[in-house]
Formats: structure tokens, sequence, C-alpha cells
């Protein structure tokens, strides 16, 4: 059998794979078990509730064959060497003793080097940190008055109001909708008794709950932006900049309501074969919106960069030194522009060029320039408050920068180990990403500086709940990021934690903790600013983001983390395939592990509501 999957079903000189006899009788068997899971055969209603999937998932007999064909090939691709090379096309992941698919010697080897550059980056960065930074340095004085208060806010500033709205609307829906996905995980196809799944199957739940997150994000990053511009800009607008905020806005709503609805349709077979890669559902996580709905908000970020520049740009026609401005300004058209890539596939594109841009866009526009655009915006809204001196906000940006894309970039393709690359991206992947890791060690340093702006004056009280979110950003990133992202992150890890709940536990604790509380903590700094006197209940707040924090927390530490070790356990004495077989993930304690899990997604729904609520009260309160 080994003989027959790694040497003798390779590619011929004429492009055929010639397979034997006894090979064709087991992927008919196997086929024969897809089509009826996929169908609706009623030997397979028990193995449907287990993987949460709604009855006849695919109607149409063509296609579930069709299905079976395709993970036919993904296996071959598995379990099929190279040419000339004893590694299979996915270096030999995932891991399967039977047929010798174990981690090569590059995997091994450049997966110590990793760990060994992580230990090394961290002793010269505190290195460079004690000895390079200027320690006789001291704080500005802090003005008596909030310097931002004494400018009129523009008519694009006054417009933002619900870019707010919006931001924490889509919030509430993700985590909303978050508590219904982990539900799914103990009910296949109900939710507390009621059979949902016909009409909202976990699939679509799944789509629209990451969906919402990218959106929520998005629109909280680009109104911290719009935000600013116009104080860059000397605090006044360009012609029509109201205009452009206000018709953006608009845009946005199409997108969000055009690819929610065509989600809807695609997973209800709606929409005919030919239009659903345009108007219903891509199929690729993160892109999951039609590519009609992705082209327009590609066009939504440009003119969001196009208002940005208008403004920004005038500023280096003054005098003094510009050198923060030019690092916003590269950031800022990182992220108008590096949602692009998303467009470089095609429908039929090969499934290795799909994986390979659509990383550019969850790590590199996400991970990299949104990391930068929010340094430098943090940096120029507190030395606009006068709590940095432009120096140091300068000096900060360019070393956070520098730090987070010379990772961050070649850091990338820790997501292509797997995907058909070659040894020099496992080992610039490996590389990288634990150098991505390096910089978020002194984040302890950066989280106690926003937490003591606070205290610096009076008047910074009232911006205490931005810096509490901004000081939770620093945790989580150090926690997150950091130590969650490197616990998946070497060749070796990945290679038997891929697709296992400690993906969920990185991507939770990541994308909700830092980017979360980040857009938290741009939208509720904008709404103190457009209504200024309006008095928030401390109670709520305070109740709202330690319920967020401590929901977070007990989510990862009582359900998805204990599940996920238990999975890597079976991953690496087993096999992959069974770490997520139907029978280890139905264990009665595993289930018990998932339902304690809904103690912590009530507790962050919860701060998430009370969050929202009083931010809703404050963008429609009267006061101007």
């Amino acid at each position: 059998m080994r003989e027959e999957y790694r040497h003798q079903s390779r590619v011929n000189e004429d492009g055929n794979v010639v397979l034997s006899e006894t090979r064709l009788q087991a992927i008919r068997q196997t086929a024969d078990y897809y089509i009826k899971l996929y169908g609706d055969d009623p030997s397979m209603i028990s193995s449907r509730e287990s993987f949460a999937m709604k009855n006849n998932t695919l109607p149409d007999p063509e296609a579930r064959q069709k299905l079976s064909d395709f993970f036919f090939w993904t296996a071959w691709v598995a379990s099929t060497n190279r040419p000339d090379a004893e590694a299979t096309y996915t270096n030999n992941w995932p891991h399967e003793p039977l047929i010798q698919n174990v981690p090569t010697t590059e995997n091994i080897m450049w997966s110590l080097i990793s760990i060994i550059c992580l230990i090394a980056g961290i002793g010269f960065l505190i290195w460079a940190y004690s000895f390079l930074r200027d320690h006789n340095e001291t704080a500005p004085q802090a003005p008596a008055a909030d310097p931002l208060s004494k400018l009129n806010l523009t008519p694009s500033q006054k417009a933002l109001g619900k870019y707010v709205f919006l931001t924490l609307a889509l919030f509430v829906v993700q985590v909303g909708l978050g508590g219904v996905l982990a539900h799914y995980t103990v009910e296949g196809q109900k939710f507390y008794g009621v059979d949902i799944s016909q009409l909202f199957p976990y699939s679509l739940i799944r789509t629209w709950h990451i969906q919402s997150a990218l959106f929520w994000i998005a629109t909280g990053f680009l109104t911290a932006g719009l935000f600013l511009a116009p104080i860059i800009n000397g605090g006044k607008d360009p012609k029509y900049q109201k205009f452009g905020v206000n018709f953006l806005f608009l845009a946005l709503l199409i997108v969000v309501v055009g690819s929610y609805s065509g989600n809807f349709f695609a997973l209800s077979h709606q929409i005919p074969a030919e239009f659903n890669f345009w108007f219903g559902h891509q199929g690729y996580e993160y892109l999951d919106l039609g590519r009609f709905w992705q082209l327009l908000l590609f066009v939504g970020f440009l003119l969001w960069l196009w208002l940005m520049l208008r403004c920004t740009s005038h500023s280096f026609k003054q005098g003094g030194d510009k050198n923060l401005l030019a690092i916003f300004i590269a950031s800022i058209i990182g992220v108008g522009l590096f949602y692009g890539p998303g467009l470089f596939y095609g429908e039929h594109s090969s499934i290795t060029v799909m994986e390979y841009w659509r990383w550019w866009v969850v790590h590199l526009w996400v991970e990299g320039f949104f990391e930068v655009f929010a340094t430098c915006a943090l940096a120029f809204i507190f030395y606009n408050l006068g709590l940095v001196g432009y120096h140091s906000a300068t000096v900060a940006s360019l070393m956070a920068g520098s730090l987070f894309l010379v990772g961050g970039i070649p850091g990338t393709a820790h997501h292509f180990y797997f995907s058909g690359t070659t040894t020099p991206a496992l080992a610039a992947g490996a590389v990288f990403s634990a150098l991505e890791v390096v910089p978020l060690v002194l984040l302890g340093s950066e989280a106690y500086e926003h937490w003591s702006y606070q205290h610096r004056t009076s008047w910074m009280q009232k911006l205490r709940w931005p810096l509490m979110c901004f000081v939770a950003v620093a945790f989580w990133n150090m926690l997150g990021a950091g130590v969650f992202g490197f616990l998946i992150n070497p060749p070796i890890s990945l290679f038997y934690l891929q697709g296992l709940n400690t993906t969920a536990v990185h991507a939770h604790a990541a994308l909700f903790g830092v980017y979360g509380f980040l857009t938290l903590g741009f939208v509720l700094l904008v709404a103190r600013y457009l209504k200024p006197d309006f008095q928030f209940n401390e109670k709520l707040m305070k109740t709202g983001f330690w319920s967020m924090n401590i929901g977070l927390v007990l989510m990862i530490a009582i359900s998805l983390l204990p599940i996920g070790l238990y999975q890597v356990s079976a991953s690496i004495s087993e096999g992959l395939w069974y770490a997520r077989s139907e029978g280890f993930l139905q264990q009665d304690f595993l289930q018990t592990l998932r339902w304690l899990r809904t103690v912590g997604d009530l507790i962050l729904i919860f701060g998430a509501v009370l969050f929202a609520y009083e931010v809703t009260r404050l963008t429609f309160s009267r006061r101007t």
C-alpha cells in the first residue's frame, strides 16, 4: 500500500495518473461514503449531526460525485512523492504513519532553528531596548486642557457617528453568531432543541461569523482614519469630504447586506451554480463573500484611501519633521491597496495559487499593514493629546512598524508549509514567523504606558475606556498573537496541530483579543469627541470590559485549549485523521468541555452587549 501511494501513482509524461484496480475500488468505496454523507441517506443522519451538517447538504448527485473527486485529488497530492523527491507535494502533511507521512528532516531542522531565532531575537531586542533608548527622556508636561477638545469638529467628522454605530452593531451580531456556532458543536443540527440547520446551517453561520468580524474591525479602522485625517489637515475638510464619507458608508452597507444575502442564497442552493462564485460564496474562509461584493469592498477601500490622502498629503507642504507623517501615509496606502491580492485568483485557479493570494490578505494585509496603521494612528493621537513628544512618537512608530513588517512580510510563508511549496518557503516561514513574536515581549511596557496616561491629567479620565482597550490589546497581542501564535507556527507544530482546536485558540485570542479591542478603542475614542459631554455609565462600562476579557479567557481555558491539546496527543500518536474523526470528537468528556464553553461565551456576549449599549446611547444622544 505504501509503495502504491508514494511511488506508483505519479503523473506520467502524458499528464495522466494511472491507478491500480485495487486503488480504484477503494476510491469508489470512499466516494460512496461521501455521496451518502452529503445527501439525505437515512443511514448517515447520526454522522451528519456529529459533523454539524444539515441533511441533503448537496442535493445534486453530480455535485456530490465531483466533491468526492476533489477529495481524492487532495488526498493524492498529500500522499504522492514529488518528482525526484522523498516527500509528498504537501511535505508529508497530514501525519499518517501507515504511508510514512512523517515530518521531513527539513521540517524538524527549521523548527529548531526558528526556536533559536526566537530566543536570540528576544535577547537582542532587550539589549537594544536597554542600551539604545534614551533613558533620560522625560514625557512632555500634559496640557491643562484636552487639545483636541479645542478643535471644532469638521462636517466629515460629525458624519462618523453612524460608522461608530455600524461597527458596534456588527460586533454584537458577530459575537451572537459565535455563540450559535459554538452550540452547533454540541447539538449538530439544533439550537437548544430547535432544528435550525435546514434554514441556517453551520456553514452559513460560520461564514457570517467570520465575515462579520472582518467587517466590523475594518469599519472601525476606517472610522479612526477618517477622524484623524482632518486633524492632520489642520482641523479642516477638503471640498466634498463629507459627501465622500457618507458615500463610503452607503457602499459599506451595500457590501454587508449584499454579501450576507449572497451567502444565504448560495448555501440554500437558490443561486445558479455559474453565478455562485460571483454573487454567492467563494468557499474560502475569510474571503467567503462573492467576487462581485469583494470587488465593491476593494473599491470602498480605494475610496477611503483617496479620502485619507487628500487630507494628509497637504501636510507635507508645511515645515518641520515629516517622518511620522510619512510612516502614517505609507500605512494608509498599505491598508488601502493590500486587500487587492484577494482578487488575484479566479474561480478555477489551482488550490495552491488560491491559498497563496488568500494569505496575502489574511496575514499580510491584516497582521502587517493594519498593525503598522494602528501603531502610527495611536502615535498621532497621543502626540496631539500632548502626552508624547513628536520625536518619541516617530521613533516608536518606525521601530514598531519595522519589527512588525520585517517578521510579518516573509513570515507569511508559515501558511505555505504544506500547500505545494519547497524547503526555502518552509525555512523563511519558520524563521521570520518566530521573529514576528519578538516585538510582542515588550508590550507590557506599552500597556503600562497607555494605562498611566489616564492618571497624567484630570481630563484624560474621559478617555479611560479607550485606553483600557489599548491595554487589553497589548496583553492579548503578547498572549494570543505571541504565545498561542508561536504554539502553532513552527513547521513541526503545524504538522501535527493544523486544523485542530489549537488553531481556534490562536484565532480567537489574536483576532478578537488584539484587533477586536483595538477597534473598540478606536471607536470609543472617536465617539468620545463626537459627544464630549456625554457621561458613560462607569459601572456598565467596567462590567462590559472585564466581562469580555474574562469570557475570552474562560472560552480558551475551559474548552478550546483542553480539547485542542487532547487532539494534539491523538494526532501525534495516531494521525491527524483520528484527531478530527467522528468517534474521537464525540467522546462524552469532549462533549462536556464543549458545553462548558457556553459559560465563557455567555459572559463575553454579555460584556459585548453592555459595551454596545453604552456606545449606542452615546451615538444617539442629543448632546452635541
